[in-house]
């Protein structure tokens, strides 16, 4: 019997444990976590599948359980350079992601269910459930799976006839035959530098979802990136390209264009800001080039698909200014590609830093009007836009909101970009999104109030 020690015990790692032992393997628990609510709810999914769980192990302690274990899966969460990483190397022990145990456990399936794969700095979760609504006009049972709150290995035992699955490079690290009929990697930039010991260990396992590939599989890559294209290159698959101007699939005269003609009017899409059209060509070509859908299925998915909260999301439009919730932009880069979206903006950055250069943020002078910096990076924001426009900081949401309403005119938008993770003030992106549109709405109303009482 296969014994693995499942380190890190959120979404994914309790995931992992479950299914594990549901098929007959047994699991080792463990946890960094000091806290009392989370150490109690450990211990109660240790009970309930017969395991045991290690608490905080110290080195001592955890040299000895990897010594007792056939492999470890690391949950997302764990760092590369974290101990349990060091000391399952220096004991040569077998180092499993969820993503890489969820395939090894479909293959074993008689007819294992088709898989498309989507990694890249930004865009992602976009266009992992772009790829999964093509895949449901086109009559397919799909699910996304990975960053969207469900683990594949979580959605291996439900009625899907076929998976998108978000590949996020601490999934990727760990794989040793992940492979999909159809890949995408959107883009490259510096991201996650507080879990990747260096740029190159971050791009390194970003390659593993091309790195088990045959010349049957097609590697979809970003028409002008060549780092890109040199690793596609070398995973011996077809390659297939995207770009908002040229590539296989590429825009042209307001049209998405596939190597076989046209796709759909973009006028059609619900939305179509320019990240919205590369994502879109990306989920197309995909999709299409598996084999697994036509053009008529994309058209039809992309014409009725609206995206996942705190992406660009508008909250409201108040006395000439609009109001979007980019929450989920936690890297520099995440959050250029929002300010290429409009023209005359005031923007809400700043929260935990990842370890990156803020300063790239200060990409799009022209289109700044002011800037409002929060959170435990508020200087850095400060310091990256201190030559490019007038710049605020505010000590909660409340105040960035207010201070935002205060520099916005008619025709500009208010954007929540922070540039950063949310893990200073909140628990996860979509508390610090929720409350930026709580806090927004709140505003709206007192002004709405305000203008109905004279």
């Amino acid at each position: 019997m296969t014994t693995t020690l499942v380190y890190g015990l959120a979404v994914a790692g309790r995931a992992v444990a479950k299914e594990l032992v549901a098929r007959g393997q047994s699991v080792v628990l463990a946890d960094d976590s000091t806290d009392d609510v989370a150490i109690a709810a450990h211990n109660q999914l240790a009970s309930e599948l017969d395991a045991r769980f290690v608490s905080n192990p110290d080195a001592q302690q955890l040299i000895e359980i990897i010594a007792q274990v056939d492999q470890v899966s690391p949950a997302p969460g764990v760092p590369e350079e974290h101990q349990v990483i060091k000391f399952s190397k220096t004991q040569n022990k077998f180092i499993a992601s969820e993503i890489e145990l969820a395939y090894q456990l479909e293959q074993l399936a008689p007819h294992p269910r088709p898989m498309v794969a989507i990694t890249g700095t930004d865009g992602k979760t976009t266009t992992t459930l772009m790829a999964a609504a093509i895949l449901s006009s086109a009559g397919l049972r799909a699910t996304a799976v990975g960053n969207t709150e469900l683990p594949l290995i979580s959605a291996l035992k439900s009625d899907a006839q076929a998976f998108a699955v978000e590949c996020s490079s601490f999934r990727l690290a760990y794989t040793k035959k992940f492979r999909t009929r159809a890949s995408v990697w959107l883009n490259l930039a510096p991201d996650h530098l507080d879990w990747h010991s260096s740029f190159d260990s971050y791009k390194s396992a970003k390659a593993q979802m091309w790195a088990h590939l045959n010349n049957d599989d097609v590697a979809v890559v970003p028409q002008n990136d060549e780092s890109i294209f040199a690793i596609a290159k070398q995973s011996g698959a077809r390659i297939i390209s995207f770009g908002s101007e040229s590539g296989d699939y590429h825009l042209s005269d307001g049209f998405l264009n596939s190597p076989n003609g046209r796709i759909m009017n973009v006028s059609e899409m619900r939305r179509s800001l320019p990240h919205d059209i590369t994502n879109a060509l990306a989920a197309a070509a995909i999709t299409i080039e598996s084999g697994l859908a036509t053009k008529n299925d994309v058209a039809t998915a992309l014409a009725e698909f609206v995206n996942a909260p705190h992406r660009i999301e508008l909250v409201v439009t108040s006395r000439g200014v609009a109001w979007y919730n980019d929450s989920k932009a936690t890297s520099p880069h995440a959050s250029k590609v929002a300010l290429r979206s409009f023209d005359s903006i005031v923007l809400i950055a700043g929260g935990k830093n990842k370890g990156l250069d803020l300063d790239e943020m200060a990409c799009q002078p022209k289109r700044m009007r002011a800037v409002v910096a929060i959170g435990s990076a508020q200087k850095e924001i400060q310091s990256a836009f201190s030559e490019v426009c007038e710049v605020r900081t505010a000590n909660s949401m409340h105040e960035a909101v207010a201070a935002a309403n205060a520099l916005a005119k008619p025709g500009d938008v208010v954007l929540l970009s922070p540039g950063c993770t949310s893990y200073d003030w909140y628990a996860n992106y979509g508390q610090r999104g929720d409350d930026f549109a709580k806090e927004v709405n709140a505003l709206v109303e007192s002004l709405d109030v305000a203008e109905a009482a004279r």
